[in-house]
């Protein structure tokens, strides 16, 4: 019997946040792909968004390739471009088998296959290692696919779900199809000839964050790989395809102290010529302040940690278990260690004003994180805040849905003046860095030069920046220009 064909699209979302400082692996489908290799499918990975790729060379790609499965992604801000996706395959070949998966999808398969069951066959809910081999299997085999636990289906009049997968508990057993992955086109920009890989050491999230997406998909569960297997995946990509840079994709990888020091250790141990990037909790950075030299010399050069508000009813709300005096505390610890400290904070809530905006810069600047963005809140439809939001919900297009869009009408403020808040505190916080970098090391300097750069080129918050380095002293000019020569200085 001939082998069948699955095609994993990542789809041509664009938001002008993650292109802005590279371009980003789908660590999901590395995985997939893997399983259905030894499920015996023929797989390729086809990154359309990494490819800048549009639906005219989508198409020609499937009519070349002819899968006989697509299988996409989608967050909520990117459904529609999957669903497009879904709708082109079949517009090229009726019998292809269309497939979503991921976040949305997980939690909107109704609504998706209510309006969309004429293009979309099958919607994969949680981890899609095990689902998804098991569901073609069974459709090949002209099995029933309602004994297929955790998807959802349209079976003729209705949308229909069948019961919730259990999560994958051996994380160690999972493999990743590297050999699949197009290295040539994953790169950080701020590392020049740098080759960047996306990796995971767990998977799962505890938290309680009522607007956040992650703690409802994997159910406030969280689970891990061994620091070896975790650390030898990371040696092999390094060492057989020249990665040189990885972000670490877990929502917690440091939840378990004694777990997360070995592979410090092992990283350590083995000294591989590695930067790797992070998010972590706010609290196990204040918890690992007598560990944080090992983080550094571990080679990890950039930690995310969640502050989102500098309220404290406001992060209430959220339900962040943190204190704006904790999360203060993380980023000078962060920043005491010559790592470079990023945070964010979610704006646009409904009693949202241009003087709780103003407040909130000012605190920023005071918690002097090397980079900040000010975002405003979307409304996952799934999350636990939306009934609370719904309100004020001004569009219901999911493609805006990106934290960047306001979609959310404070009750005191249109929507211009809410994006004219955000983009203001921008100019402001980055005006306050830029004053600033007389202050810092050599390595932070050179390290956030490389990075306005690339915000002023590639970011959506590009016009904000070029503004601020449009109004600076000559003598500041001329400051960033001589740390910048071996970054293609600003002009």
């Amino acid at each position: 019997m001939k082998r069948k064909k699955v095609m994993l699209i990542t789809p041509p979302y664009h938001s002008g946040v993650v292109e802005s400082a590279g371009t980003w692996l789908n660590l999901g489908f590395v995985y997939i792909a893997e399983s259905l290799r030894k499920a015996g499918y023929d797989v390729e990975i086809y990154d359309a968004m990494s490819y800048f790729n549009d639906y005219t060379d989508i198409a020609k790609r499937i009519e070349t390739h002819k899968p006989d499965v697509v299988a996409t992604t989608a967050i909520t801000a990117s459904i529609n471009d999957c669903i497009e996706i879904c709708r082109l395959s079949k517009q090229i070949n009726p019998k292809v088998i269309t497939v979503l998966g991921n976040v949305h999808p997980t939690f909107m398969w109704e609504e998706i296959l209510n309006e969309h069951h004429t293009c979309v066959d099958y919607i994969v809910r949680g981890e899609g290692e095990i689902t998804l081999p098991e569901l073609l299997n069974c459709y090949f085999s002209r099995g029933n696919v309602s004994k297929i636990k955790g998807i959802a289906f349209w079976d003729g009049s209705r949308a229909s779900a069948t019961l919730a997968r259990e999560y994958i508990t051996d994380l160690d057993s999972i493999e990743g199809a590297w050999d699949l992955v197009d290295w040539s086109i994953y790169t950080y920009r701020p590392k020049p000839d740098s080759v960047l890989a996306i990796v995971n050491s767990s998977r799962g999230c505890n938290q309680y964050c009522s607007f956040c997406s992650q703690q409802l998909f994997w159910s406030r569960k969280w689970r891990a790989k061994s620091p070896e297997v975790f650390v030898s995946e990371l040696e092999h990509i390094h060492t057989k395809y020249d990665v040189n840079a990885a972000m670490i994709a877990d929502e917690t990888p440091t939840y378990d102290r004694q777990r997360w020091e070995r592979i410090l250790d092992l990283l350590i141990e083995r000294s591989m010529d590695i930067e790797l990037f992070m998010e972590t909790r706010v609290k196990d950075i204040v918890r690992d302040r007598d560990i944080l030299w090992k983080y550094r010399e571990a080679g990890i050069v950039h930690i995310y940690v969640g502050v989102e508000s500098t309220s404290p009813d406001t992060l209430k709300r959220f339900e962040k278990d943190v204190s704006i005096e904790e999360s203060r505390l993380a980023i000078e610890l962060i920043n005491k260690h010559d790592i470079i400290s990023e945070t964010s904070f979610v704006l646009g809530m409904p009693d949202e004003t241009m003087a709780s905006i103003n407040m909130t810069v000012e605190l920023a600047k005071h918690y002097n994180p090397d980079m900040a963005f000010f975002l405003a809140i979307a409304p996952w439809p799934y999350a636990n805040i939306y009934k609370e939001l719904e309100p004020y919900v001004a569009t219901k297009d999911y493609s805006k849905y990106n934290l960047i869009e306001p979609v959310v009408k404070p009750a005191g403020m249109t929507i211009d003046e809410l994006r004219d808040g955000l983009n203001r505190a921008t100019r402001l916080f980055y005006m306050d860095k830029f004053s600033r970098l007389k202050n810092m090391t050599s390595f932070k300097r050179d390290y956030l030069i490389a990075v306005m750069k690339l915000l002023m080129e590639h970011s959506y918050i590009g016009s904000q920046i070029k503004s601020i380095h449009d109004s600076m002293p000559e003598e500041m000019k001329r400051f960033i220009r001589d740390f910048a020569e071996h970054f293609s200085p600003i002009p």
